[in-house]
């Protein structure tokens, strides 16, 4: 489809009093009523198209984004320097705009792996997870000997088709850390990880003397008979260890690749929705376009998992509106006073992000930050709140308390069970989660273009004109279900997914 000519600016909502320019504008531009830009305004930044007093509210999406640093007219660039974060009322108003979800007339199918507890998988891997740093090399050294070489083309694999791989997932702690939540949140998350219908088989390798002990954490989690555990310094040392994992590969692999896929509903899909490397059009094309998408899993009966609390910050007030309790909203509601009170014991601010990347991509405080990320979950009801990497058991719009830090937010969402990853960026982000297949939503045409090896969506159509925000929405809906079907994403084409993985580290390291 051919690109239609559009206006320079967006304007996203009437009350607002900035535009966002389409591309670069110079001075002298004229965004509409009469306004022109006084300065060269770089793509995806904010225009004022009305005065603004020192202390006065500014408005993008209709909400309060930040407040006036000092006057601003009509056509000057709105950004860091004069533009900042401020203290306002926000009104929770517990479930008050909560309505029923309509459900569609003939749900979507794609073809899963059923596993024997009749969980879904969207992939078919054997995983090695760690209970400690210090047993990391090992469990990396096992997955890599039945890596595909990309100089020869061997592939150790090729025997079994339906196996997608061997992963080992390490991390830099399990030790020297304090008891209580730290190693309560390390251990859920592992527990989520080794539980994960993407797996068909686990090995979990500990040294033997961590804190992490891998007894506890079979006993916590409930893993006993789950998992083939190993810990290096009963096994003999590194080289028995790993010859034992490897042995264990190679005895399961024939029961790995017994699986077959087969026709099972939408409802069976849990999307971790994710964003990094923001800009200003994130709000605009690839977070609604997500959203649009979103509301079409949970139409169908499955769910979406919105995290990243630092980034809902400043909007939670729009989510608890929609809260099915007020419980569920309450909840909420706590997440942000638990961060307020964390970052302000640790010497920091709710605005430190947006990071200077989001910044030079047209986005000035959390707040407005947050406003476009929230779009990601679409407009249904949210019907839970849940701690980090905990077990996400409700059907619908989910919400999981997690640090904005990408590779820490995606882990805790897919310890908790997600099976697919919708991740949108604007300065082009690379990642990928494995087990769970990571599909990259690029938020621009010119990034898209730049990057088409890695991303997966071009939403810039949708400033150009090409598409709606509902088509590019129903366009990702359908590549959920091919990638959930066995659809490579670009991120799989480059074996991205092991070294994301991020554990959120909480406590003292002692």
């Amino acid at each position: 489809m051919d690109a239609v000519t559009q206006p320079p600016v967006i304007r996203l909502n009437p009350e607002d009093g900035v535009v966002i320019a389409r591309q670069v504008l110079p001075p002298g531009t004229p965004v509409g009523g009469g306004v022109a830009t006084a300065v060269r305004i770089p793509a995806g930044h904010k225009i004022a198209v009305r005065p603004h007093a020192k202390g006065e509210p500014v408005r993008r999406y209709g909400q309060i984004i930040g407040f006036a640093t000092e006057a601003i007219a009509p056509g000057q660039w709105v950004h860091t320097h004069n533009l900042a974060m401020g203290d306002f009322a926000r009104d929770y108003a517990f479930g008050q705009d909560a309505r029923p979800t309509e459900p569609v007339p003939v749900p979507a199918t794609f073809q899963g792996i059923r596993r024997a507890d009749g969980r879904v998988a969207t992939r078919n891997y054997i995983g090695i997870i760690t209970s400690v740093n210090c047993s990391a090399h090992a469990a990396e050294l096992i997955a890599l000997a039945f890596r595909r070489n990309p100089l020869t083309g061997e592939d150790p694999l090729a025997a079994w088709p339906n196996v997608d791989g061997v992963v080992a997932l390490t991390h830099k702690t399990g030790c020297g850390m304090t008891q209580g939540e730290p190693l309560t949140l390390l251990r859920r998350t592992l527990g989520g990880f080794a539980r994960h219908a993407n797996f068909s088989h686990v090995i979990a390798i500990g040294l033997g003397c961590e804190v992490n002990q891998i007894g506890g954490l079979l006993e916590e989690q409930k893993l006993a008979g789950r998992l083939r555990n190993m810990a290096i310094q009963e096994m003999g040392g590194t080289r028995k260890t790993v010859q034992a994992g490897i042995d264990f590969v190679r005895e399961v692999l024939g029961e790995a690749n017994a699986v077959r896929r087969e026709t099972v509903p939408a409802s069976e899909l849990c999307v971790a929705l994710q964003c990094g490397g923001s800009d200003g059009y994130s709000g605009i094309t690839a977070n609604p376009a997500l959203g649009a998408a979103s509301d079409l899993v949970v139409r169908h009966g499955g769910t979406v998992i919105l995290s990243e609390s630092p980034e809902t910050y400043g909007a939670e007030h729009l989510f608890t509106r929609r809260a099915v309790s007020p419980e569920v909203g309450q909840k909420l509601v706590d997440v942000m006073h638990w961060w307020e009170e964390y970052t302000r014991r640790e010497g920091a601010e709710m605005d430190a992000n947006p990071s200077p990347g989001n910044k030079l991509g047209g986005l000035t405080t959390i707040l407005e930050k947050s406003l476009g990320a929230m779009a990601k979950a679409g407009s249904t009801n949210l019907v839970d709140v849940v701690r980090y990497a905990e077990p996400v058991t409700k059907k619908g719009f989910v919400f999981m308390d997690t640090p904005g830090y990408d590779p820490v937010g995606a882990t805790g969402q897919v310890a908790g069970g997600a099976n697919l990853l919708c991740f949108t960026t604007g300065r082009g982000s690379v990642f990928g989660c494995k087990p769970t297949p990571s599909i990259k939503l690029a938020t621009n045409t010119p990034m898209y273009e730049r990057m088409e090896e890695d991303m997966d969506v071009n939403c810039g159509t949708i400033v150009t004109g090409e598409e709606t925000v509902q088509q590019v929405g129903e366009r990702i809906f359908r590549l959920m279900l091919e990638t959930a079907g066995g659809r490579r994403t670009k991120s799989e084409s480059f074996d991205f997914g092991a070294a994301e993985f991020a554990p959120w580290v909480l406590g003292a390291t002692m």
